[in-house]
């Protein structure tokens, strides 16, 4: 085989991904008829964003090389308790974003914290 060629094995792969990709994405027009989640499992998603945010947000504001933060020292505790006040006053996530990150850059780039 010559330098840059594909051989066999490698197209039946990405073959094979394809037709997963394809049928996982248009699952739902296969079936003939509306299909409804469970009860239990509307519910259980309701939690979805809240366990995301705790999952994933949460760690990165408060973490730092798998330790502790110092709240006081660091301008991420103070970015994320700014757009948290602001989403609950205003609701708004894009809002949330824009007050988190006028407070953290001058914290930040100006104080260094």
């Amino acid at each position: 085989m010559t330098a840059g060629a594909t051989d066999l094995a490698t197209l039946a792969v990405i073959a094979g991904l394809a037709a997963v990709t394809v049928l996982t994405r248009c699952f739902f027009f296969i079936l003939d008829r509306a299909w409804t989640l469970p009860r239990w499992a509307e519910r259980a998603l309701q939690y979805a964003p809240v366990a995301a945010l705790a999952g994933v947000v949460l760690p990165e504001v408060v973490l730092t090389q798998g330790a502790l933060v110092v709240p006081w020292l660091d301008a991420r505790c103070y970015a994320a308790l700014a757009g948290a006040l602001l989403y609950y006053l205003r609701g708004s996530v894009l809002l949330t974003m824009l007050a988190g990150m006028a407070v953290y850059l001058p914290l930040h780039l100006g104080l260094g914290w």
